[in-house]
């Protein structure tokens, strides 16, 4: 988590200007507190302040110029979210300021040591260490080497920017673990924590790789290893379409002109749902032929047919889109799947082979943990497929191959589009996998014509709104809800209920409907509503048996099911209606109600829906 953004000009810049603007473009990382530093003088100006980079703006000044700027969002580790904790922090002198995303493991003991030589201490983070370790370091070498000799000293992760007074035209950037590129402009050099911040400014960048530190003045950019050897890297050119423009928020950071009109940007990407998926499938269908053109994997085809096993690594919405992908895989791409939260794959002992490949799933390309498991896949030798949404993110360059889901910018803290352009991947995918094994061509041609009446199906399930806010009325003061489904629609129970918590605080229990019976029934009661998906698909008669239980303990039911359904609101309390589907595809249509549920319920409870309490957008630290 952590939004950092920063610049060094051969020019003096407005810094409120570019700073709150990169900030804002990276507030989807944290938005605790924010502050910002700039060289003046030979003097650091420096102001920081709790709550969202809005809150920033009222305590700076609008006409400070500099050359050397950084500035910083927060989602808080160490340390409450206060303005004492709120970055950049500094040493004893104030003439050394940093700001940090990561962690530092071993930060008590550092500071233990500092302490006993003298240094006062005026946060409760971890990140403060670094400036006093600095500060001490300097008292016999440069600023360069006083950095260096820190982040050997230091343990844990970090993606780190650091300014002095005492050299004015200089700014140090490092990595380990946490992202952080540098782009370069006419006059200009721009660090971030994304790409995201750098778009306006600069389409040419260089990505720092762990264990890297960079020194950079208006007329230089040097990088080095941490014991000291040269790093000759060229400028890499990020070349987009207007869609991946869009999804680094290149378009204006003005909030109210990117909401385009809607009260929030979880209802507006809600809305953006069927656009997602079309642009998710653009130019990758073939009809006539019933196949799915990946460009991204054509480099790897010959492995993946040679592939006995797959494992999707995903964490949070990703996760669980990469569970509705394994019954697509299994049952239509004839190859056995395995689905880990990639918190838990890093530390499995797992048996890979030369048969095997890892597809990790995340819309930022940052999600730390995915990441790790990623690499250590990476290290035994194993494919690594990717499936993200951002060009250019960690995970995209570590892979083998991969394919963008080109959802646009998601910038509400709870996914929705993207989480419909993954499943639509994995659809497409599952296509790809399926003709290269056993897949007939009148399965694959049902499968891609499906596909490709997605999108209009899906705009008429959001006709539903006006029924589904009424739904939300009738329950959003409820403080439990149960969310079951089967087969492919299970994960979406899942998704359901995460977003249920995620934006209403409401507890929700997603379960398999068939487990009902297994100790959940219990819970049921007339105050514990249920959310039912129930399309009519190969499943439909065991889920109206889950339903008749529920309705037998005197529980509310809300069901999604099929157009043309009338029997089920004979049983169910309320219904929202779905168009008929492929099977296999069923969950892309069921999410949107759910979604919006969970958007509406979230409304009426008063809460920001775009920035859930304790949620940040990119989970960068472990």
């Amino acid at each position: 988590m952590c939004g950092i953004f920063g610049f060094v000009s051969e020019d003096k810049l407005n810094v409120a200007d570019i700073i709150i603007d990169g900030l804002k473009r990276l507030e989807y990382r944290g938005y605790d507190s924010s502050g910002l530093a700039a060289v003046i003088n030979s003097k650091i100006y420096s102001r920081k302040q709790s709550g969202r980079v809005f809150e920033l703006e009222k305590v700076i000044s609008r006409s400070i110029k500099s050359s050397v700027a950084m500035g910083h969002t927060r989602w808080a580790t160490h340390g409450k979210p206060t303005n004492k904790n709120a970055h950049p922090h500094c040493d004893c002198t104030g003439r050394i300021h940093l700001v940090h995303n990561g962690i530092i493991e071993n930060h008590k003991e550092l500071k233990s040591k500092l302490e006993k030589r003298g240094h006062i201490f005026k946060s409760d983070t971890d990140t403060e260490v670094m400036a006093h370790l600095i500060e001490e370091f300097s008292k016999k070498y440069s600023f360069e080497e006083s950095v260096r000799l820190t982040l050997e000293s230091v343990v844990g992760a970090y993606a780190l920017v650091i300014i002095s007074a005492d050299a004015p035209d200089t700014m140090i950037v490092a990595k380990k673990s946490s992202p952080l590129l540098v782009g370069f402009a006419e006059n200009s050099k721009f660090v971030a924590s994304d790409v995201s911040a750098i778009l306006p400014y600069a389409r040419r960048v260089v990505y720092l790789h762990d264990g890297e530190f960079a020194v950079i003045t208006p007329s230089d950019f040097r990088v080095a290893t941490l014991d000291r050897k040269k790093v000759f890297r060229s400028q890499e050119l990020i070349e987009q379409s207007p869609v991946d423009l869009a999804v680094h928020g290149f378009l204006s950071a003005k909030d109210e002109a990117r909401k385009n009109n809607f009260p929030h940007f979880m209802l507006k990407e809600i809305y953006e749902e069927p656009e997602a998926v079309e642009n998710a499938i653009r130019g990758r269908l073939i009809v006539k032929d019933g196949l799915a053109k990946l460009g991204g994997l054509e480099s790897v085809e010959d492995k993946m047919k040679r592939l006995n096993r797959l494992i999707i690594s995903a964490c949070g919405t990703a996760y669980l889109a990469g569970l509705t992908g394994e019954y697509m895989l299994e049952e239509y791409g004839g190859m056995p799947v395995e689905v880990e939260y990639a918190s838990e794959l890093r530390y499995k002992k797992q048996l890979f082979d030369a048969r095997t490949a890892l597809l990790s799933i995340s819309q930022s390309g940052e999600t730390a943990d995915t990441l790790e498991a990623l690499k250590e896949a990476k290290r035994k030798g194993v494919l690594n497929l990717g499936l993200v949404n951002v060009v250019g993110s960690s995970i995209a360059r570590e892979t083998n191959a991969g394919v963008y889901n080109h959802a646009g910018p998601e910038v509400s803290v709870a996914s929705t589009k993207a989480f419909v352009s993954q499943l639509a991947v994995l659809s497409l995918l599952t296509l790809f996998v399926g003709r290269q094994r056993g897949m007939s061509l009148v399965m694959g041609k049902r499968i891609a014509s499906e596909l490709s009446t997605l999108p209009e199906k899906m705009r008429r399930v959001l006709k539903e709104a006006p029924n589904i806010k009424k739904i939300a009325r009738k329950y959003h003061k409820h403080g439990h809800f149960f969310y079951l489904g089967r087969k492919y629609n299970y994960p979406v129970a899942l998704e359901g209920a995460l977003k249920l918590k995620e934006v209403s605080y409401i507890h929700a229990e997603g379960y398999g409907a068939g487990e009902m019976k297994h100790g959940p029934i219990a819970m049921i009661d007339k105050n514990f509503p249920s959310m039912i998906i129930a399309p009519s698909d190969s499943v439909y008669e065991k889920v109206v048996s889950n339903i008749q239980e529920i309705k037998a303990r005197n529980g509310k039911v809300i069901a999604i099911a099929t157009e043309g359904n009338k029997e089920i609101s004979k049983i169910a309390d309320d219904v929202v209606y779905i168009p008929k589907m492929l099977e296999m595809l069923t969950p892309i249509l069921s999410a949107s109600p759910l979604h919006l549920f969970a958007y509406y319920v979230g409304v009426m409870r008063g809460y920001d829906v775009d920035k859930p309490r304790n949620l940040a957008k990119s989970v960068t630290v472990e």
